[in-house]
């Protein structure tokens, strides 16, 4: 009988993990369990994918409020501190922005607009055709923006967040100024000290601040790279890739995934006798259609992955093959023709067409990662492990 099953992506449930734990162990005692008790057999090239917040968990790597305000202090030693195309986001930014303000006098944000560089919207484009606002030339005060947009809110979750943002910096008895504009060098006219805090296209923006003539400018990544007072770091992505820990502590990005992905492998395959593929993984790497929010607000989506997630998908355009190179055949003479060919197949067809064309050139690591975050969720879940079979294979695979 052929087989009726292509890429298949599980959920699993484990234990609550803590610090300490021995995160391996419980990766291994997992896969092992489900795949007992759903059941189902596991095979070489399969993939784990375990997400990178119980990893950190289970590493402690944490750290208060005070103790990323002090590493910010010790860096700025200035009075202002411009923040620099910071995201929306209450998960991500608002505790961030709390431990700037405890490290200064007075706090300058400069907000892009109409939405953050992954997608979080302050007004809709609409709103902005309408105004009549250059977004490439325009640089506006709050009261200025408020002028020309009466509503401020997210579409989903109904925050203004320039209330709050303000709101954030007073409470920590800071002077706030919110500034719109997506030219970086325009903090400069306010302050001469920049906290780069955009995560994808930080290092242009970094370079952009400092060709103006920027006095000392330091990268949410240059931030906590080191411990401060024995709290948590991460030596290479600093503030990039935390989320909310609590009241006055962030949980930061996890530390050396490629050493602890490698552990589980070999665990994995004592275990089982097969070589499974391993990784960690944050956001996922898609858009939404409604909301235009791209998720991926970590600096990557996976910190650490086995060699066998390297690259990208060595796959042919099945339509393509059937519209071109075998436009000829049909029914199962078809599906045998294509058969043979993935089996044996070239980058290139006769007459030296790419056959790949079509299919989207991105990283495994990506890919899966999307798709593990998409399984998992971010909610109640608790599936922070995935199980992927199948995602190697294609329709000349029959085992």
């Amino acid at each position: 009988m052929s087989r009726v099953v292509g890429t298949v992506s599980r959920g699993l449930r484990a234990p609550i993990v803590k610090k300490g734990d021995d995160l391996a162990q419980i990766v291994v005692d997992t896969v092992t369990h489900a795949a007992k008790e759903a059941p189902f057999t596991i095979h070489d090239k399969d993939i784990v994918a375990i997400t990178e917040s119980i990893y950190a968990r289970a590493q402690g790597n944490y750290a208060s409020l005070d103790a990323v305000a002090k590493d910010i202090h010790q860096k700025f030693q200035s009075e202002s501190i411009g923040v620099v195309f910071p995201i929306n986001s209450r998960n991500r930014f608002y505790n961030i922005l709390q431990a700037v303000a405890r490290a200064t006098k007075k706090v300058v944000i400069q907000l892009s607009y109409p939405a953050d560089e992954v997608g979080n919207e302050l007004i809709s484009d609409e709103a902005l055709v309408k105004s009549g606002v250059n977004p490439w030339t325009d640089t506006l005060s709050e009261a200025e923006f408020r002028s020309h947009f009466e509503e401020i809110k997210h579409k989903f979750t109904g925050v203004d967040y320039v209330a709050l943002y303000r709101e954030c910096v007073e409470k920590e008895g800071a002077e706030c100024e919110i500034i719109f504009s997506n030219q970086a060098q325009a903090i400069l006219d306010y302050t001469d000290a920049v906290l780069v805090s955009d995560i994808h296209t930080r290092f242009k923006t970094a370079q952009t601040v400092k060709e103006a003539g920027t006095k000392t400018v330091y990268r949410l990544d240059e931030i906590l790279t080191q411990s401060v007072d024995g709290s948590g770091y991460n030596e290479e992505y600093g503030l990039l890739g935390t989320n909310l820990s609590g009241g006055n502590e962030l949980k930061l990005f996890p530390r050396d995934s490629k050493s602890f992905v490698y552990d589980v492998q070999k665990r994995l395959l004592e275990a089982t006798g097969k070589k499974i593929e391993v990784m960690v993984y944050g956001d996922g790497a898609f858009k939404d259609p409604v909301g235009h929010i791209w998720e991926l607000a970590d600096p990557v989506v996976s910190p650490g992955y086995t060699s066998g997630l390297e690259g990208t998908p060595n796959e042919v355009k099945l339509k393509y093959l059937a519209d071109n190179e075998f436009s000829d055949l049909s029914g199962q003479a078809l599906e045998d023709a294509i058969t043979d060919y993935i089996s044996q197949h070239d980058d290139v067809d006769r007459d030296g067409k790419n056959v790949s064309l079509g299919t989207t050139p991105r990283q495994i690591t990506d890919l899966v990662g999307s798709l593990s975050d998409l399984t998992s969720g971010s909610g109640d879940k608790g599936t922070p492990i995935v199980y992927i079979q199948g995602y190697f294979d294609n329709l000349s695979n029959e085992d």
